[in-house]
C-alpha cells in the first residue's frame, strides 16, 4: 500500500497558500521556478519536501515509491565550509544533474537550502539555469533572506512566503523580559506613526532622533535579559562534563538565536503598522515598507558575518526615519 502523501507543516496545513500549491500540482501547472521564503528554515524544507513527494512519487506506481531526499530524482544544493557559502563548482554539478533525464520518475526535483548563501559567481552561473529551465524540472530555492538574492533571480521564480504562526522570539524567556519587549515593540510602533505622521518641528525631529538611540538601548536589555534567562533554563539541562569553550558556544548560539528571532519580530511589527496604514487608505506608506524590510533583512543578514547587533539595529533605525518621515 502506498504511503499517504508527505504531511504539509501542522501550522499551514490548509493555508490560501498551501491550496494554491495543492490545485498547482493537480493541474501539473507549477512553476519550474519557487522562492520560497519565511523566517523559519526548517518549515521551508517541509514545505520542499512535500512538494517534492508530490511530484516525484506517481501514486500509480507504489513499487517507485521513495521517500524525497531518497529519490534517485531529487537534488540538494546547501551551503559548506566555514564561510557557509554555496559555491560555483557545487553549483555546476548540481545544474550537471538536472540535465540529464530522470532515472525513475518523470520529473526531477532540485532543492536549493539557503538560497541567499550563493556567492556572485554560483548566482550567476545558476541564473542562467532558471533563463533556460530544464524540462522536467522543478527548482525550489529555500531562503530566510530573500532580498539577499540578486534581483534578477527573484524576479524568474514564483514568490510563496510561510509564516510560522505563534512563533514568539522570547517564549522561553521569564516574564519581566517578555513584558520589556512588548513594550519596546509598542515603542517602536509609536515612533513609526510620529515618523509618518509629518511633524518637522524642530523638537519633534530631536526627539524623533533621540527615539532611535532610546530604542537601541530597549533592545539591548531585552538581548542580555533573555540570553541571560534562557541561558540559566538551558545550562541546568546540559551535562556535568561540558568543558568551558562548549558551554560558550551553547551560550553564544543562544544569543545569535534569540537576536535574529528579535529581528524577524521587528519585521512583523512593521508590517503590522503599515497593513493598518493600508486599510486605513494610505498608500504612501507601501514604499516605504518594502524599502524597510529590505533594509531590515540585509541586516539581519550581516549579524552572520558578526556584525555588532547594537550597530545592525541603529543603521535600520536610522534608514527608517529617512524612509518613513513624510516631507
Amino acid at each position: 500500500m502506498l504511503p499517504p502523501p508527505l504531511p504539509w507543516p501542522p501550522a499551514l496545513d490548509g493555508t490560501p497558500t498551501v491550496t494554491v500549491i495543492e490545485r498547482a500540482l493537480e493541474r501539473r501547472r507549477l512553476a519550474h521556478s519557487l522562492l520560497l521564503h519565511g523566517e523559519n528554515l526548517g518549515t521551508l524544507a517541509m514545505v520542499a519536501h512535500a512538494i517534492a513527494d508530490r511530484l516525484l512519487n506517481d501514486p500509480r506506481q507504489p513499487s517507485q515509491h521513495f521517500p524525497p531526499k531518497q529519490h534517485p530524482d531529487f537534488y540538494a544544493l546547501r551551503p559548506a565550509g566555514k564561510m557557509r557559502q554555496i559555491g560555483a563548482e557545487p553549483t555546476r554539478d548540481l545544474i550537471g544533474k538536472i540535465q540529464v533525464s530522470a532515472t525513475v520518475s518523470v520529473r526531477k526535483v532540485a532543492v536549493v537550502y539557503e538560497a541567499d548563501r550563493m556567492n556572485t559567481t554560483a548566482a550567476n552561473i545558476f541564473l542562467k539555469t532558471l533563463e533556460e529551465p530544464t524540462p522536467s524540472t522543478t527548482i525550489l530555492l529555500l531562503t530566510t533572506r530573500p532580498y539577499s538574492l540578486l534581483a534578477t533571480i527573484r524576479s524568474r521564480c514564483l514568490h510563496f512566503r510561510f509564516t510560522d504562526a505563534g512563533s514568539e522570539a522570547l517564549a522561553d524567556a521569564d516574564e519581566p523580559t517578555r513584558g520589556l519587549w512588548t513594550s519596546t515593540r509598542t515603542a517602536y510602533t509609536a515612533w513609526l506613526g510620529q515618523l509618518s505622521a509629518g511633524v518637522v518641528e524642530k523638537r519633534a525631529v530631536a526627539t524623533q532622533l533621540m527615539g532611535v538611540y532610546g530604542l537601541i538601548t530597549r533592545f539591548n536589555a531585552v538581548l542580555a535579559a533573555a540570553t541571560d534567562s534562557i541561558w540559566k533554563a538551558q545550562k541546568a539541562k546540559l551535562p556535568e562534563d561540558l568543558d568551558d569553550d562548549e558551554q560558550v558556544a551553547i551560550e553564544t548560539g543562544i544569543a545569535n538565536g534569540i537576536r535574529q528571532k528579535l529581528f524577524i519580530e521587528i519585521e512583523h511589527t512593521t508590517r503590522a503598522f503599515a497593513q493598518e496604514r493600508l486599510q486605513a487608505g494610505d498608500e504612501s506608506v507601501r514604499r516605504s515598507l518594502t524599502a524597510a524590510i529590505e533594509k531590515l533583512e540585509h541586516n539581519a543578514g550581516l549579524l552572520r558575518l558578526n556584525l555588532n547587533e547594537a550597530a545592525a539595529f541603529e543603521d535600520f533605525l536610522l534608514a527608517s526615519l529617512r524612509l518613513w518621515s513624510k516631507r
